[in-house]
């Protein structure tokens, strides 16, 4: 088949294709008029002809959907970008007595010999379909071609190019260039970029600078691993690829740029899962001279204008919850507040039954899953695999049926019925607000572990009662624990990073208590994901060391670290803070998919790997003296199947 021109070159004869400028001017001022498509291959996109394109001379140009032939007809769907169009060949049987029919003949035999995703063009006349298809929006119309040309062949796709194919992730990872093809990729990937445009827009019109911080900086010891690069220029001196440009936005608070943001990537070399990528992108935004209230209504409001404009749906204000709240009555620091099943403790209730699971925790919490007290037993003791299973780490669970509660009374079913009577159930299901048909899961053990386990069993069993598939329901969880204890390190770890600031009111209480110091931190919550956080930062020297000194640094190991920003806060630093949003995690939920690999053009798999190029791989020996570097380990083949 004839190649596309050289875009360097005029075309020859031989080889161009039909062009736009070859059509009635009519033609082509209705390319101009109806979109930005048109161009030396097409006058229109697959997409945007409808009812009132009849009679028009039009060019269009993609692939082959799909080619079949039908009572002395071959249809052929043409697909871009944009959508599908379908063209007719019509075979003139064995009439060749003119031109025309010769010319005709060979279309029809030309159209019969397409394959799956050939690219072609195709220029013919508009008309209106006999046999209308509703599901299409050019399903009133097709194309009767005066010329084809096929741009190029294809080999037979490993996978169906349909919204439902039958490629397996791994395969379609491999072919990432076909599976963006498909409608579901697409659509995605066009809907991250129009998200990207609502924030460029709404943050630029609140004074917003966008700002581009360096790629290859410094390795900090806080958070997950970094991505590390040798320098070839300082033997022995490593690169590493940010986590977040946390540092760098501070120090352009220092610098005067008082309101800064990027859409920027950002890389963490972490165990992965589906909505974790190993390098991933952020909303990242920082201000001068503003307090807590200040950010989480700035950026509410962007929140807020990207679901009306991307969605349509209108948010409410978002509520504020403490993070003590969170835990206690959700077990979970980001709850789904689009259904109840409220975290009940029964621990006073549950003691001195001589049930020792429960005599021994220093924890007895319950859900009520609603109506489901008539599942199987089978299908009831599933839900003690689910609760032992690794996501939601607990060590069993309880459960009573409610069979029927009237007049304060109570029958039950329960896997604790042998120490536990119906009147102590009852206690149990008045407590936990159930009712007859309802079933109380429950779990024993330490305090914050169980708390935590029963918020993520509340989380899976929303999904699979179905309390989690409509709507959407945001809200900011405040007043986080600034540090957590480590106990096989035996110190402690900030929860969110080095420069979040403590509450104003607690600072006393950092040499003196601090695990009950509370960080002048936030996270918006939405459906029960968190979208992003940030918090008001640290902004003078003499605090930053004290907050490092809890930490275990030494001051010389300070100074090493982060001296370049303890540095720019003697030079007068303004009180500041900020947010980053996790761009990839906002995208899927607007999208309403739980993974975030749709909405990246080119994902990694859940080794960390690109299928398609095959990276990461090795390096010639060559560079690696040029690095300084070697390495202990031999590449692990297994890891690239």
């Amino acid at each position: 088949p004839p190649s596309p021109p050289s875009p360097h070159l005029p075309p020859t004869p031989q080889t161009a294709p039909t062009r736009a400028s070859d059509h009635e001017s009519k033609g082509m001022s209705e390319g101009k008029k109806t979109g930005l498509t048109a161009s030396g291959y097409r006058t229109h996109s697959c997409g945007e002809l409808r009812i009132g394109d009849v009679g028009k001379e039009v060019t269009i140009s993609g692939w082959v959907q799909k080619s079949r032939d039908k009572r002395g007809m071959a249809f052929v769907d043409v697909r871009d970008r944009y959508g599908i169009t379908q063209c007719v060949f019509a075979n003139p049987l064995d009439d060749v007595s003119t031109d025309e029919k010769k010319a005709q003949k060979q279309r029809y035999e030309t159209a019969q010999k397409l394959g799956r995703e050939f690219v072609v063009q195709i220029s013919g006349k508009v008309v209106e379909r006999e046999a209308k298809d509703a599901n299409k929006p050019t399903g009133d119309i097709e194309i009767v071609p005066t010329s084809i040309k096929v741009l190029n062949k294809s080999l037979t796709p490993p996978f169906k190019i349909e919204s439902k194919t039958d490629g397996l992730e791994e395969i379609r990872m491999k072919y990432r260039y076909l599976d963006i093809r498909r409608d579901p990729v697409k659509n995605a990937l066009i809907l991250r970029h129009k998200c990207a445009q609502v924030v460029r827009q709404y943050l630029s019109s609140q004074g917003f600078l966008e700002v581009e911080t360096p790629v290859l900086m410094k390795s900090t010891p806080e958070g997950a691993r970094d991505f590390v690069v040798p320098s070839r220029m300082n033997p022995g001196q490593f690169y590493a690829l940010p986590q977040s440009p946390q540092t760098f936005k501070q120090i352009l608070m220092v610098a005067g740029i008082d309101r800064y943001f990027q859409i920027v990537k950002c890389f963490r070399d972490e165990e992965l899962r589906a909505d974790r990528q190993p390098e991933f992108t952020q909303i990242d935004c920082e201000m001068s001279f503003v307090t807590q209230e200040d950010i989480l209504n700035t950026f509410e409001m962007m929140i807020r204008s990207i679901f009306e404009k991307m969605i349509g749906h209108k948010f409410e204000k978002f509520e504020r919850m403490p993070y003590s709240v969170a835990m206690r009555d959700y077990g979970i620091d980001k709850p789904d507040l689009r259904y109840g099943m409220k975290l009940k403790d029964l621990t006073s209730i549950a003691k001195g039954k001589g049930f020792k699971v429960f005599d021994t925790a220093e924890l007895v919490v319950a859900v009520v899953c609603e109506g489901i007290a008539t599942w199987s037993k089978k299908k009831i003791k599933d839900l003690e695999k689910l609760a032992k299973d690794p996501s939601i780490g607990a060590t069993g669970l309880i459960w009573v049926q409610c069979k029927e509660i009237k007049d304060g009374k109570g029958k039950f079913g329960s896997s604790v019925s042998k120490f536990f009577k119906d009147e102590d159930l009852y206690k149990w299901a008045e407590l936990c607000e159930a009712k007859t048909g309802d079933l109380i899961c429950v779990m024993a053990g330490p305090d914050f572990k169980t708390r935590e386990s029963m918020g993520k069993f509340r989380h899976e069993m929303g999904t699979r009662l179905g309390l989690r598939n409509k709507g959407f329901y945001g809200l900011w969880v405040i007043d986080f624990p600034l540090l957590e204890w480590d106990e096989e390190e035996k110190r402690y770890f900030a929860m969110h990073h080095p420069f979040t600031s403590p509450k104003p009111e607690d600072f006393d209480l950092i040499e003196k208590d601090p695990g009950k110091v509370r960080a002048n931190a936030y996270d918006m919550v939405i459906n029960g994901v968190e979208v992003g956080g940030g918090s008001i930062r640290i902004h003078d020297r003499e605090m930053q060391q004290r907050m490092f000194k809890l930490l275990g640094f030494t001051k010389e190991e300070a100074e090493a670290q982060f001296g370049f920003l303890m540095g720019a806060f003697e030079y007068g630093a303004p009180p500041h803070g900020g947010l980053a949003f996790g761009f990839d995690r906002l995208c899927s939920i607007l999208g309403n998919e739980t993974s975030i690999r749709n909405f990246i053009a080119f994902p990694k798999n859940k080794m960390g790997r690109d299928l398609m190029i095959e990276a990461p791989s090795e390096i010639a020996q060559k560079q690696m003296e040029e690095l300084c570097i070697a390495t202990t380990a031999k590449a692990n083949k297994e890891s690239k199947e």
